[in-house]
């Protein structure tokens, strides 16, 4: 990066056998006379006033991540250097294929890149090649910016052989036998090669000169569909990005009814002109089609930041990406006056997702136990799953009472307050096992009209290793007729002869 003009020269350095040595370098360092691998000592004789930094992996990694996410506005097939062999700072590498007629060819988009990261602060290496391979190579160890289509093979013939990404190690193996150049292994017999230096040399040289596909893999997968706009002055208002958005919308519908698709993950990418990437997120609970909504969707999450949208110089580029689509089924519009797609149960599940979370939107599901505190839990009411296929709970009304809360005879058996934990009370029963005569519970005392049960429910078996009971529950009404639901501890279970009992819940 650039810094100050008056600022001393800025060297990295890191501990490499036992001494501290320089791992990178900028410009007015190198005019200075201080190279990479030069001991700190050595450096200082040369430039007193040296500016020193540790390594930082992380921090550099970091760095190289949000270059990467705002590389995307070139294209979407962005990926780190994964296997970097050579060398300890990582580079990028980005397939272009069809993007490059966008910014006026390949020398168009090479100088937009570099001209935009040079505003940044950064300065670039940059390399468009056939292969991966190639482009790593040339970059670091020649001094091309594009090489022609065809022409790669023998445009890194006379580079260093440290341009194949292999171990230092095995390029100093293969310099003591004479070979420096990628040039001086390429016509040689493989079999000997392979059989002193490894398969791994092999590989390499076939990768940057096309013999073997290298394939490499994007940091963020690829959306389904696509759409942006750029500009030459940059937005900063919210209104305009509002109307922005509200257009982009507009463009992907058509793409969407082709497909017979909705729209289920939407995301709003806004690429600020300092080279902040700003991502904005929304998920629905159906597949939607309609960009009335996909715009009110992304107000509402704009509107549900903890911090405003930072604008910052402005945005200069804004992509809406269909992250994850399903199959729509279309259905009859609503014919009566007063009634639009923007209303009703999944359009609020919608809103409410976008302002605060779709996963935080739940509703109540039955579960497979006796044990009335463990019978339903919660989940969302619609989400994506692992695999990105849509999963949503089955309809969407309100939690069904279970087959066995009604009796046959059409007696609620099953109360509709249900405390969290159960309360206890003080009872007099006429016999151990029969139900309560008198309780006492919160502090008032009631006297039973007329109670039912025992009702004997148990935890499942693979529960009563952990300290589980039998409860054994009645239904009870007092003489005001409020109705109670309340249990005792079963004798099974328990070595006592006075159980106690808790108060667990209220009928209507």
């Amino acid at each position: 990066m650039d810094a100050h003009p008056d600022a001393p020269p800025v060297v990295v350095t890191d501990t490499v056998k036992n001494a501290i040595r320089i791992i990178a370098l900028d410009q007015r360092a190198r005019d200075n006379g201080v190279r990479l691998n030069q001991s700190l000592s050595d450096a200082r004789a040369l430039v007193p006033d040296l500016d020193c930094h540790p390594a930082d992996d992380a921090r550099n990694k970091a760095l190289l991540l949000k270059i990467a996410g705002w590389c995307e506005r070139y294209t979407p097939l962005v990926a780190l250097d994964a296997a970097p062999e050579a060398e300890r700072n990582h580079g990028l590498f980005m397939d272009i294929t069809g993007c490059a007629h966008l910014l006026g060819g390949e020398a168009g988009l090479i100088s937009d890149l570099e001209v935009r990261l040079r505003a940044q602060g950064f300065h670039a290496r940059l390399c468009l090649a056939d292969t991966p391979g190639a482009a790593w190579a040339m970059a670091r160890y020649g001094q091309a910016r594009i090489i022609a289509e065809g022409a790669h093979a023998e445009a890194i013939l006379p580079l260093s052989l440290s341009g194949l990404r292999l171990p230092p190690a095995m390029v100093a193996s293969l310099g003591r036998v004479g070979l420096k150049t990628i040039g001086c292994i390429a016509g040689l017999p493989r079999a000997p090669l392979a059989a002193r230096f490894g398969a791994r040399l092999m590989q390499r040289l076939d990768q940057a000169l096309g013999g073997e596909t290298e394939a490499i893999s994007p940091i963020m997968p690829v959306a389904e569909l696509s759409t942006e706009r750029r500009f030459a002055e940059p937005l900063t208002h919210q209104d305009e990005i509002s109307h922005v958005t509200a257009a982009l919308a507009e463009g992907i519908i058509e793409p969407l009814e082709r497909r017979g698709l909705g729209l289920r993950h939407g995301r709003l990418k806004l690429f600020r002109v300092d080279g902040h990437v700003s991502e904005l997120d929304v998920q629905t609970a159906r597949p939607l089609r309609d960009a009335k909504l996909i715009r009110r969707l992304f107000a509402e999450r704009i509107a549900g930041l903890h911090d405003d949208l930072d604008a910052g110089f402005g945005f200069d580029l804004i992509r809406l990406d269909v992250a994850h689509a399903d199959p729509f089924d279309a259905a009859q519009a609503e014919m009566m006056a007063g009634h639009s797609a923007d209303q009703g149960h999944d359009a609020l599940v919608d809103r409410l997702g976008a302002r605060l979370g779709l996963e935080r939107v739940q509703r109540f599901v039955l579960a497979d136990t006796h044990i009335p505190e463990r019978s339903f839990g919660r989940q969302p009411v619609a989400h994506l799953g692992v695999n990105g296929s849509a999963k949503q709970a089955a309809g969407n009304a309100a939690l069904a009472l279970p087959p066995e809360t009604e009796h046959p005879g059409g007696i609620i058996t099953r109360p509709l307050i249900l405390f969290d934990r159960p309360e206890l009370m003080q009872t007099i029963a006429e016999v151990p096992d029969g139900p309560p005569l008198k309780f006492r519970w919160r502090g008032v005392a009631y006297e039973v009209a007329g109670s039912e049960g025992p009702e004997r429910i148990a935890c499942e078996w693979w529960r009563d290793g952990r300290g589980a009971r039998t409860r054994d529950y009645f239904r009870v009404e007092d003489r005001q007729g409020y109705r109670f639901w309340m249990f005792r501890h079963g004798l099974y279970g328990r070595e006592t002869s006075d159980p106690a009992w808790y108060m667990h819940g209220l009928f209507a």
